[in-house]
């Protein structure tokens, strides 16, 4: 049966996959946004719907200035004997941990710190023993270490001991251990998360190792495909469907190249990709189309009819409560984000913190999921000298494009800012009747958003545009790991949102 890639769009990366029954749950990492690590639920590994998130209060997800792209690295999902683990990295908190539900709509438990540093971490349920596998460094340098582990407590049982130390390939990371045919698995990411990215397989008689690797080796790498349609493809995870076939989720990006140019930018994040595995007769896993995956692909996909995927959002502000898809950064203060369900309103009490800064500005998201799409929201900004209230296009606190309405001594205005690297500038402005009402609307392509806004909802005028490549992963000043959110932001005052729609016009 064909089927499209990435199967989750936008920036979801680090994906881990565990099956109940004919149910599938996939996780993915969610670095300084709230709340964290979001975990997705399908029945035929295409169609994949929000169930909500593991980590959903502060004393889960402690993220008090949070650098970006710090917060929650990596997580993993595992289900045995009736319950469901989740196992990731705090980097910004005490470092690795576990949490546990047997229903996930009840709410995960407090977290389970466990003393094995780096990051990555991974379980693996054996009989009566439970290991608990990380990426972390010695003086010898990077490598894999294995403890066992109670995953109720975190208590170590076992010391640390380094088990591998990869392939040969930079950074081994994200190391997943299972037990197939009568052996223990280990698969890495090596290569680092860019474009020389790629994943490697070993086995062993025991956990402890030694590990023989795969002849093979890597069994998934896009770093020497010519194709140029998808990169950087790794940190993966394997399990077998209820019908007996085997399928590889993975990260990789989808560039902003197009017929008329190449270019090794990525602005909406790294992607859930998946594809179908199968076994040699010595007992070796041959991915995708020998370590090449694709955007179409053919495979047995264990469920029923695939439905069309519908990437599109709205929000009228209707329902009383905050729709699953919206982030939020870092420990948001709820008291500031106010529904008004009567009104179909939502209101956002900005304070005194902008998005140019490392804190929890009053701000509210969904991930851009298409490199085409179209956004109008109806916005009011409040009679305050200085406030800001609008539209903005978000990769983190130094790289963010906005539109938004102001007042400026006595002129009410809509405006268009950019914070690229350590400028922030306004390079566009318009006086307005009143600032009421307004219609603002963002549109996206591979190499401009593009910003307008109308005073009667259907006549717009275009106040500018900033270049794509502002807020791709490739352009920022430090090492980076999220894509690009399109949100709502109020500072220092009140602004008032009606009708937020977002579609998305990818083929």
């Amino acid at each position: 049966m064909q089927y499209r890639n990435p199967i989750i769009s936008g920036y979801n990366p680090d994906p881990s996959i565990c099956r109940v029954g004919e149910d599938y749950y996939i996780v993915n990492s969610s670095f300084e946004y709230f709340p964290g690590v979001p975990v997705y639920h399908s029945k035929n590994l295409v169609n994949w719907e929000l169930e909500g998130y593991c980590l959903t209060d502060e004393e889960q997800l402690p993220l008090e200035e949070s650098r970006p792209s710090g917060g929650i690295f990596a997580p993993t999902i595992r289900y045995h004997d009736g319950t469901f683990f989740m196992i990731t990295t705090n980097v910004t908190s005490k470092g690795n941990f576990i949490v546990h539900t047997k229903d996930m709509k009840s709410g995960w438990s407090k977290p389970a710190w466990v003393d094995q540093g780096g990051i990555d971490p991974s379980l693996l349920f054996d009989g009566d023993k439970v290991y608990f596998v990380s990426t972390t460094s010695d003086e010898q340098g990077a490598g894999i270490f294995l403890c066992e582990v109670n995953p109720f407590t975190g208590e170590k049982l076992t010391e640390s001991v380094c088990i591998n130390r990869g392939c040969g390939g930079r950074y081994p990371e994200g190391p997943h251990l299972y037990k197939w045919f009568g052996k223990y698995y280990l698969m890495l990411a090596e290569g680092g998360t860019e474009y020389g990215h790629m994943e490697t397989m070993q086995r062993a008689d025991s956990p402890y190792g030694p590990y023989e690797p795969c002849p093979h080796n890597p069994i998934l790498s896009h770093k020497e495909d010519m194709r140029e349609e998808i990169y950087c493809t790794g940190h993966a995870d394997i399990m077998e469907d209820h019908n007996g076939n085997w399928w590889l989720v993975c990260l990789a990006v989808r560039t902003c190249s197009d017929e008329n140019r190449r270019v090794l930018l990525h602005n909406l994040g790294r992607e859930t990709f998946l594809t179908p595995v199968v076994w040699t007769e010595a007992g070796w896993p041959v991915v995708g189309n020998h370590g090449l995956i694709s955007t179409v692909m053919d495979g047995p996909l264990p469920g029923g009819e695939v439905q069309p995927v519908n990437r599109n959002f709205h929000d009228n502000f209707s329902d009383g409560k905050f729709k699953l898809q919206y982030n939020f950064l870092r420990n948001p203060e709820m008291k500031n984000y106010k529904l008004y369900p009567e009104e179909k309103m939502l209101c956002l009490e900005g304070t005194k913190v902008t998005l140019n800064e490392t804190k929890s500005p009053t701000w509210i998201g969904i991930r851009q999921k298409g490199f085409y799409t179209e956004t109008v929201v109806k916005v009011s900004a409040e009679d305050v000298q200085g406030m800001r209230a609008g539209l903005t296009a978000f990769y983190n606190d130094s790289y963010h494009y906005e539109i938004y309405l102001t007042r400026e001594q006595e002129k009410y205005k809509v405006c268009l800012a950019k914070h690229i690297h350590d400028i922030f500038v306004v390079t566009a402005s318009a006086e307005i009747p009143r600032g009421e009402n307004i219609t603002l609307r963002l549109e996206t392509d591979k190499t401009y958003y593009t910003f307008s806004y109308s005073l009667d909802g259907e006549n717009f005028q275009m106040l500018g545009t900033g270049l794509t490549v502002g807020l791709c992963t490739e352009s920022t000043k430090t090492m980076t790991f999220t894509g690009t959110y399109i949100g709502l932001f109020a500072e220092n005052g009140r602004g008032t949102f009606q009708e937020f729609n977002v579609k998305v016009l990818d083929e």
